[in-house]
């Protein structure tokens, strides 16, 4: 069988949005525990931030006969990561938290890890292992979200989908343009 859901008269609405106005955009419906969403969305924070880190230095640090349209892909995915930072800490002010931007704590708080990679394929496969990484949190945080929180829920499915891209787009690399001898 099929949940029917109640809706709220117009009335009780109005009301509602009146009284908690200073809740922004958490209102009374809000089914999730805010403060526990904003700590797993400030360590996803974190791990986009080392992302962006360490796809930068790969870029400037690539070398070697196919390196410039691999940097370039490095480049691409850094920008990408910065977005979805971008959009990560949008939410968490929405919901009336503030987004951890300290560098002290952003390794400790990433869930994937800064690593440099000595060669082009050292770089790639560091990448690609930080791409799985953030495929499987972001998951596992989408599960747990469920429906009480759809919006953020939304959010992380389209940052999941990017990051199964990047994954996709290493391997690939990985599999089919370098050899283990490039540097």
């Amino acid at each position: 069988m099929s949940k029917k859901h109640h809706l709220t008269d117009v009335q009780t609405l109005r009301k509602q949005a009146r009284q908690h106005i200073d809740d922004g955009a958490v209102t009374a419906g809000y089914a999730a525990d805010a403060q526990r969403v904003i700590k797993l969305l400030n360590d996803a924070l974190a791990t986009e931030l080392v992302c962006v880190l360490r796809y930068r230095r790969h870029y400037f640090m690539a070398q070697g006969i196919q390196s410039r349209s691999i940097a370039d892909e490095f480049l691409v995915h850094a920008n990408e990561e910065q977005g979805h930072a971008d959009q990560i800490a949008r939410r968490i002010v929405q919901l009336g938290g503030e987004p951890d931007f300290s560098p002290d704590s952003l390794s400790s708080r990433s869930h994937a890890e800064y690593v440099e990679g000595d060669s082009l394929v050292d770089m790639i496969k560091e990448d690609l292992v930080a791409e799985r990484i953030a495929i499987d949190s972001y998951r596992e945080m989408i599960q747990y979200l469920g429906d009480s929180d759809p919006t953020t829920r939304t959010m992380l499915e389209g940052i999941l989908a990017v990051e199964e891209e990047h994954a996709d787009e290493l391997a690939d690399l990985l599999q089919g343009r370098i050899t283990e001898t490039s540097s």
